[in-house]
């Protein structure tokens, strides 16, 4: 398929693990395994594509009310996929990037992440963004702190603040913002990932549960984007 636009960021929210093991008498863990294993392919195909930035929500700010052991494995998953992945993340470009506040998560797993980074620093075919311990209004808060002590070290008037130098604060910092939110499992809210990002995105629901978006489905979602006319408060001529 040739597309005749592609966006240069496309957010996922990896939504309906656990109910597409509910559906096969499956543990709720089962789902997770089976989404996890699709994230490999949507990664293949947006570099290929030449999407710069893509951004997956792996686990919210919210996340931690669920059970414990479900919490415990999903975090298992994510260990292997960076054992498992990220020296081909690296051989095929790719720079590995982290929303949300990983302090919260075990100092292992941190340490882990925090290697995934440096392995991949230098990578510039495209930005991965993953959410881990992510939340849309912590993120924006956690920006304007950031932006206001660099104000108050700098003796930084707060009225010569930009908008670029306050988007350099966000996780997202010199990226370009969301053109694509893509939402699977059949809800209709973004579940506060990338607010501030968002601002003019379009969006593409779809009751597919996310171990079953496969590639074929990406790209009727980005082919329905290449068709849409974007106006960003203006009007097409």
């Amino acid at each position: 398929m040739e597309l005749t636009k592609t966006p240069n960021h496309v957010a996922i929210i990896m939504d309906g693990n656990g109910r597409w093991a509910k559906q096969r008498n499956l543990p709720r863990t089962a789902g997770h395994k089976a989404g996890a294993a699709r994230v490999e392919e949507i990664i293949e195909t947006s570099g290929n594509l030449g999407i710069k930035s893509l951004s997956l929500f792996a686990f919210s700010t919210e996340n931690w009310k669920r059970p414990k052991n479900e919490i415990k494995n999903i975090m298992k998953l994510l260990e292997y996929y960076l054992k498992n992945n990220v020296e081909d993340l690296s051989k095929n470009g790719i720079r590995l990037n982290l929303l949300g506040d990983i302090s919260k998560l075990d100092e292992a797993l941190q340490n882990q992440l925090k290697l995934a980074l440096l392995k991949t620093e230098n990578n510039d075919k495209m930005m991965l963004n993953i959410g881990l311990n992510y939340g849309g209004q912590d993120e924006i808060l956690r920006a304007v702190r950031g932006t206001l002590m660099d104000c108050i070290k700098m003796g930084k008037d707060p009225e010569e603040i930009s908008k670029e130098y306050f988007e350099d604060h966000l996780d997202t910092a010199k990226q370009a913002m969301v053109d694509l939110l893509i939402r699977p499992s059949g809800e209709y809210r973004i579940s506060n990932f990338l607010l501030y990002q968002c601002a003019y995105a379009e969006f593409w629901f779809s009751d597919i549960l996310w171990p079953d978006f496969t590639k074929e489905k990406y790209l009727e979602a980005l082919e329905d984007y290449a068709n849409r006319q974007r106006r960003f408060g203006g009007v097409n001529v």
